[in-house]
């Protein structure tokens, strides 16, 4: 039986780092403050607003929130762009996307200010981490999964990693972060030939296909190390991830469980890149 990456013990720590420096931040008079962008009324976007404000409010990071009309125009949302950026009581910025598909996202992810750019919004941000330069954060997704890493002492150095995936939202990011830690990268892609055979040279294998269960018993051996992204809905209407768990599960030496695992992490990794931007303005 695998071994468990829980998200929860994860957190647990995160948490007591982020009321840590909620803590010294207030000592200097600084309210950490996350800014929330949303345009219309997704449900999911709702849904993750509502998880987002409720582990902020838990751990003393203020909320603001800034609803648009899912009719918004260019500018609208450029203005509210440039009001987040000048306005020093916010310290990081949430954006949901995509946009709604009349507006030029490019150019509205662009106009944020790096220093607020709290899940890698633009390109500068992006390029931070390709480079390895400190601008902006990384997405927070991809942090998560070095958090986990982290947390349970899998060490990357040396390790053959498999990243599935090539998209700038996860794949090619935490590609970029294993290097960073020393591990031997691959990235296999809808393209890949025989990505079974691939997945199984992994000592960590990173999952982030976007389609439930893709990821089965062929694609994995004993003693790798199984980093599920993936957060779908299946036919039941349950979650699940990207990989086959019931399949994967016997396998492997450890994995993250969907929901319980990268899903959950990722939420305190923005609320701890949020304090760290305030951190930084004092």
């Amino acid at each position: 039986m695998a071994k468990q990456l829980l998200g929860k013990e994860v957190n647990a720590v995160l948490n007591e780092k982020i009321k840590d420096g909620v803590a010294t931040c207030m000592k200097q008079g600084v309210a950490p403050t996350l800014g929330i962008i949303r345009i219309g009324e997704n449900g999911s976007d709702i849904s993750y607003e509502k998880g987002a404000t409720k582990r902020c409010e838990n751990l003393g990071v203020q909320v603001k929130k800034f609803v648009l009309q899912e009719d918004a125009t260019q500018e609208q949302v450029l203005e509210v762009i440039h009001q987040v950026n000048e306005d020093d009581s916010i310290h990081g910025v949430l954006l949901f996307r995509p946009l709604p598909k009349h507006l030029n996202q490019s150019v509205i992810e662009n106009a944020l200010k790096p220093e607020k750019d709290v899940d890698c919004m633009t390109d500068l941000s992006m390029s931070g981490v390709f480079t390895g330069k400190k601008i902006g954060f990384p997405p927070c997704t991809p942090a998560a999964c070095m958090e986990i890493l982290d947390h349970y002492n899998i060490d990357c150095k040396g390790k053959k990693a498999v990243v599935i995936g090539r998209s700038l939202v996860v794949g090619k990011p935490v590609a970029m972060m294993l290097i960073k830690n020393n591990a031997t990268v691959t990235i296999c892609h809808t393209k890949t030939v025989d990505m079974p055979s691939v997945a199984r040279e992994a000592d960590i294998l990173i999952v982030a296909a976007g389609r439930a269960g893709v990821v089965n018993k062929d694609y994995v051996k004993e003693g790798q190390v199984v980093i599920d992204v993936g957060i779908n809905v299946n036919e039941e209407g349950k979650l699940c991830g990207d990989v086959n768990y019931e399949e994967v599960e016997p396998i492997v030496d450890a994995i993250t469980p969907v929901p319980g695992g990268v899903g959950s992490v990722t939420t305190s990794v923005l609320v701890s890149h949020v304090v760290e931007a305030a951190l930084n303005t004092i």
